[in-house]
């Protein structure tokens, strides 16, 4: 079991943050938080994240268009911004990450198979955004969530043969923690869960 220190560091004390310090992120640690983020669980070790890592000022204006004005200050300003999308044939890799079950890409082939594909594409991706989320910060560094896009315009711009969807983008770096807002409140284990 991971100690109180270390389940503040990835979940009670972390935060999202929105203001970033002038300090660069590395190639070298980009690798590090995938490397960590690709053991977590999805559907039939399906993986189908693909995680854009937006740094340079050419992919960072390529990126402005679609933000909402509220959202480019925070973007343009972080070390990196992580768009998460999903592989939509992602089954076409499964006889590679699933070898003890060479049939199962065909339950996921084929037109009458797209809605089963598109739920577990989107599903298992977002799964896969969560846990970059958690590498990040297991990794010493910050993040920032961020829905406030159009993801038609990042589709159009970074994924145009239409086979990759965006899902979220992710700021990463060295947060400005002495511009984070006070801690919003969260439910308690009474209000949400059932036990059944």
């Amino acid at each position: 079991m991971l100690d109180d220190e270390a389940l503040d560091e990835l979940f009670r004390n972390a935060r999202t943050h929105n203001v970033w310090l002038p300090k660069p992120v590395s190639d070298d640690q980009l690798r590090a938080i995938y490397d960590l983020m690709k053991w977590g669980p999805t559907s039939a070790n399906s993986l189908p994240a693909r995680i854009v890592f937006v740094r340079t000022p050419e992919g960072k204006e390529k990126l402005r268009p679609a933000l909402r004005p509220t959202n480019v200050e925070k973007a343009m300003t972080a070390p990196v911004t992580a768009i998460i999308a999903y592989d939509t044939r992602f089954y076409e890799h499964l006889p590679k990450l699933f070898p003890h079950n060479q049939a199962m890409a065909s339950a996921f082939s084929g037109p009458d198979n797209k809605a089963l594909a598109d739920t577990t594409a989107f599903r298992n991706g977002s799964l896969q955004g969560a846990y970059l989320i958690t590498a990040v910060r297991a990794l010493g560094l910050d993040v920032g969530g961020m829905s406030g896009f159009d993801n038609a315009k990042v589709d159009e711009a970074f994924f145009p043969d239409g086979r990759f969807k965006s899902n979220f983008l992710c700021n990463i770096g060295y947060g400005d923690h002495s511009k984070l807002f006070n801690r919003s409140p969260r439910f308690s284990f009474e209000e949400v869960c059932t036990l059944a």
